[in-house]
C-alpha cells in the first residue's frame, strides 16, 4: 500500500470533516425534514446557539469512531486483526452503562445488545449476528457511524478498507448494516486518490452483493438524481420508498444510508452544500452528517472545508473521547489524526511520524490550533487572537501565532488549551444528556512543561512571557499557577521549562502561555511547540471543600462510587471486577502507593499502567488467602502469587513499582514480588483502585517517580 504524499493532511481533513459534521447535526438529531424546515430552515451552518446547547459535545459517533480503531495498535497493527480482537477492544474501552454507546437496553440498542453478548461470553462476530439478535436489531445504523477510521488507515485501498469495515461492523451488526458500512469505508479510502463522486460510488458497490438492498437502493437513488436536479424531490422519493415507516427499530441503516448517497450526489462534491442537504433531510443527522463530512474532508482536503464559512474557528480542533482510558478523553483533531496516520503508516510498513520530536502540541498541519483559545477571564478576554502560522519554526512545520493587542497592567493575553473537563457546568451538562464525559487530566504536578516561543521581528516592545496552568480549587473554581517570567524582545527566541508544583491533588484543567507588559503593547508571538514529560508526583486525596471535580478526575468503572461517604474513596462492586482509574498512557516508570481497607471482597488491590477496563498490572489480595500479581490482557495472567493472611476491616499499604518491563510489588513495606514481563508488556498507563465483588475504602493514592517514593 503506497501512501499519498499528502496523507497526513488528508486524514486531518477527514477527521475535521467528521467532527464538524457531528457537531452540526447533533442539536436536532432525530428530527424530521418537516420539523427542521419549520423550526430551523435549511442547515447551512451551526445551529447550537439557537438550540441553547454546546457546540463541542460527547457523542457516540465520535467516541466510537476514534476508540474502536485502537484495536489495531493494541494488537501490533496486524493486517490479520480479527473481529474477536476488535470485540476485546470494546470490552476494554467501554464502561458499561457509562461510556461511548447509547445504553438503550437489550433488543432496543443494537450496540448495547452486542456489548451484553460479548460480556456474557458470546464471541464476535456471533455477538452482532442476525441469527442471534434478529434482522431489525442487527441492521441498525451503528455499523456505519463508527467506520471512518478503518478507511483512513487504508488510503487508496478500498478493498482493505471494506474488509476492515466488515470485521469491525460484525462485532455488533449484520446484513445490510455491514454492507452500508463497507460502502462508506470504501468510498473514504478511494477518496484519497479519486475525486469523481460517481466513480467513488462505483468503486464502493463492488465490495457488496449485487442482490443486497443497499446495492439496489444506491442504484435507484442514482437514477432519481440523474432525472431530477432538485434535491428536495429526491428526498421525498427516498422518504416514500425507504423511510422509517418501512424500516423498523430506532435508527435503521437503510434510510440513513440513502441520505448519505443522496447528499453526495446532489451536493456536487461541495462540503457546505452536501452537509446542508444531509442535515436538512433529517433523521439521524449527526451520524449522516459525520460520514458525509469525513468523505468530503478526505476528498476535498482542508481547502474544501475552508472554501465555505468558518467551520474550523468555533471548533478549534476540540474533541472529547469518553472511554475507560481517561487520559485521552480531552483531545484534538490533529492529535487523533496523527494516531490514525501512524496506524496507516504501520500497515504500509513505514516508520511513524513524531512531529517536533513527539511534542504534544506541534501545530504541524495547516490551520491546526489544537484547542488553543484565548482565555475568557475578565483580565484576558479580548486581548488576543490565535491562528496557525507557517513561520518561526525551529524544526518541522507550523506554529501557533498569538496576536496580542492592548495588553498593559491588569490586561494579560492568556492563551491555553484544555487538559481536563473545562468546567463544572460542562461536566454536569454531559451527565444529564446521557453521554457523560469521563476523563482524567493529561497533565499533573511533578511533570515538566516545555515550550518554544519566538517574538515577531516587527514587535515594537519586549514583553514578559510565562507558562501557566489552570487548576480547580476545592470549591471547583479556577485559579492560576504561573511559571517563571522571561523577557522576550522583538526577534528573539526563548525556551521555557517549568516543573509543575504540587496542586494538592487537584486537577489541572488547562495549560498555556501568558503575555504581559508594564506598558501598552501590541504584537505577535509564535508558539513553536508545547509539551511535557516525566512521571507525576502527586497525592490524589480529598482536598476538603464542596467541590467534586477532584472526584471526576477519576474514571468510574465500579458499580458504586458515591460522593457522600466520609472516606475519599468508598468503592462497591456487586459483580465481577471494577476499577476506579486515573492517569495517562504517557505514564511509564513510576510507583503508586495506597492504603486500602477491604471491608468485603473477593479480591481487592491496586493497579498500575492501566489502559482501560481490561489492560493493566494489579497487586491483589484474594479471598483464597493469597497476594497475587496479575497482568490483565485478554484475560488474567498470574505473574506471581504467595500465601498472605489478611482480614476484612484491616488496612493494607499496597505499592507497585513499574520500570521498563520490570514490576515490583509490596504490601506493608514487604516486597513480595519482583518480576520481568517479557511477553507483550504493558508499556504505560495510569493507576487504579481495584475491587472485586465487595467494598473497599481508601483515603489517598500517591504516584511519584519510583526513585522518589522509594527513597
Amino acid at each position: 500500500m503506497l501512501l499519498p504524499s499528502d496523507y497526513a493532511e488528508r486524514v486531518y481533513a477527514g477527521v475535521l470533516g467528521k467532527i464538524i459534521g457531528v457537531y452540526l447535526g447533533r442539536p436536532f438529531e432525530g428530527w424530521t425534514y418537516d420539523r427542521i424546515m419549520k423550526e430551523l430552515g435549511e442547515i447551512w451552518y451551526y445551529v447550537h446557539e439557537q438550540r441553547h446547547v454546546p457546540l463541542i459535545v460527547t457523542d457516540d459517533d465520535i467516541s466510537g469512531t476514534f476508540t474502536f480503531l485502537r484495536a489495531l495498535p493494541d494488537y501490533a497493527n496486524r493486517r490479520d486483526l480479527t473481529p474477536a480482537q476488535i470485540a476485546q477492544t470494546w470490552l476494554n474501552y467501554i464502561i458499561e452503562q457509562r461510556t461511548i454507546l447509547w445504553w438503550g437496553g437489550m433488543g432496543n440498542s443494537t450496540e448495547h445488545t452486542a456489548f451484553l453478548r460479548l460480556k456474557n461470553g458470546v464471541p464476535a462476530p456471533q455477538s452482532g449476528s442476525i441469527a442471534l439478535n434478529g434482522k431489525v436489531v442487527a441492521e441498525q445504523i451503528g455499523a456505519q457511524i463508527f467506520i471512518d477510521g478503518w478507511a483512513m488507515v487504508a488510503p487508496g485501498d478500498p478493498e482493505l478498507a471494506a474488509d476492515l469495515a466488515r470485521r469491525a461492523a460484525s462485532v455488533s451488526h449484520d446484513g445490510e448494516a455491514i454492507y452500508g458500512a463497507q460502502v462508506v469505508a470504501a468510498m473514504e479510502a478511494q477518496a484519497f486518490v479519486e475525486r469523481d463522486i460517481d466513480k467513488l460510488i462505483d468503486t464502493a458497490v463492488r465490495f457488496i452483493p449485487a442482490n443486497s438492498l443497499i446495492y439496489r437502493m444506491i442504484g435507484q437513488i442514482r437514477e432519481w438524481h440523474a432525472a431530477e436536479p432538485d434535491w428536495r424531490k429526491t428526498r421525498a422519493q427516498i422518504a416514500a420508498h425507504y423511510g422509517y415507516d418501512k424500516y423498523g427499530g430506532n435508527c435503521h441503516m437503510v434510510p440513513n444510508h440513502a441520505l448519505i448517497i443522496h447528499a453526495l450526489l446532489h451536493g456536487d462534491g461541495d462540503f457546505q452544500k452536501s452537509l446542508m442537504i444531509v442535515n436538512t433531510c433529517g433523521w439521524d443527522t449527526d451520524c449522516n452528517s459525520g460520514n458525509v463530512g469525513c468523505i468530503l474532508g478526505i476528498r476535498n482536503g482542508l481547502a474544501g472545508i475552508d472554501a465555505g464559512p468558518d467551520w474550523r474557528g468555533p471548533v478549534a480542533d476540540r474533541m472529547y473521547l469518553a472511554t475507560a482510558d481517561g487520559g485521552r478523553a480531552i483531545t484534538d483533531a490533529l492529535t487523533e489524526s496523527i494516531h490514525i496516520v501512524n496506524v496507516g503508516r504501520a500497515l504500509a510498513g513505514v516508520p511513524p511520524l513524531a512531529p517536533k520530536d513527539g511534542a504534544r502540541y506541534h501545530f504541524s498541519l495547516p490551520g491546526a490550533v489544537q484547542g488553543f483559545m484565548v482565555d475568557a477571564s475578565p483580565d484576558a478576554q479580548g486581548t488576543a487572537t490565535v491562528e496557525q502560522a507557517a513561520s518561526h519554526i525551529r524544526a518541522g512545520s507550523g506554529s501557533l501565532a498569538i496576536h496580542y493587542h492592548g495588553i498593559a497592567p491588569g490586561r494579560t493575553a492568556r492563551v491555553g488549551t484544555p487538559t481536563f473537563i473545562p468546567s463544572r457546568q460542562e461536566a454536569d451538562y454531559f451527565i444529564k444528556r446521557g453521554y457523560a464525559l469521563f476523563a482524567s487530566p493529561s497533565l499533573y504536578s511533578g511533570q515538566t512543561v516545555r515550550a518554544s516561543l519566538a517574538a515577531a521581528d516587527d514587535n515594537a516592545l519586549p514583553v514578559a512571557v510565562n507558562l501557566y496552568v489552570a487548576v480547580y480549587t476545592a470549591a471547583d473554581e479556577i485559579e492560576w499557577r504561573r511559571g517563571p517570567q522571561q523577557s522576550l524582545a522583538p526577534g528573539e527566541w526563548v525556551e521555557l521549562a517549568w516543573a509543575i508544583p504540587s496542586t494538592g491533588g487537584l486537577p489541572i484543567s488547562a495549560v498555556g502561555v501568558e503575555v504581559s507588559s508594564a506598558t501598552r503593547a501590541d504584537g505577535t508571538l509564535f508558539l513553536d511547540f508545547l509539551t511535557w514529560d516525566g512521571a507525576p508526583d502527586t497525592v490524589l486525596a480529598n482536598p476538603g471543600g464542596e467541590g467534586v471535580m477532584w472526584r471526576r478526575a477519576w474514571v468510574n468503572g465500579v458499580d458504586q462510587y458515591d460522593f457522600w461517604w466520609p472516606e475519599a474513596y468508598r468503592l462497591v462492586q456487586n459483580r465481577g471486577r471494577g476499577l476506579l482509574s486515573q492517569g495517562t498512557r504517557e505514564w511509564t516508570d513510576y510507583t503508586v502507593r495506597a492504603e486500602i481497607t477491604p471491608h468485603l471482597a473477593t479480591a481487592a488491590g491496586l493497579a498500575a499502567r492501566v489502559q482501560g477496563m481490561q489492560r493493566y498490572y494489579a497487586l491483589l489480595l484474594t479471598r483464597e488467602g493469597t497476594a497475587r500479581l496479575v497482568k490483565a490482557l485478554d484475560g488474567d495472567s498470574v505473574l506471581a502469587e504467595t500465601p498472605f493472611a489478611w482480614s476484612f476491616g484491616a488496612p493494607y499499604d499496597f505499592a507497585l513499582t513499574v520500570r521498563g518491563n520490570h514490576i515490583e510489588a509490596a504490601i506493608d513495606g514487604q516486597v513480595l514480588f519482583a518480576v520481568t514481563d517479557a511477553e507483550r508488556p504493558l508499556e504505560g498507563g495510569g493507576v487504579a483502585l481495584v475491587i472485586e465483588e465487595g467494598r473497599i475504602m481508601c483515603e489517598a493514592v500517591a504516584v511519584a517517580p519510583a526513585e522518589l517514593l522509594n527513597a
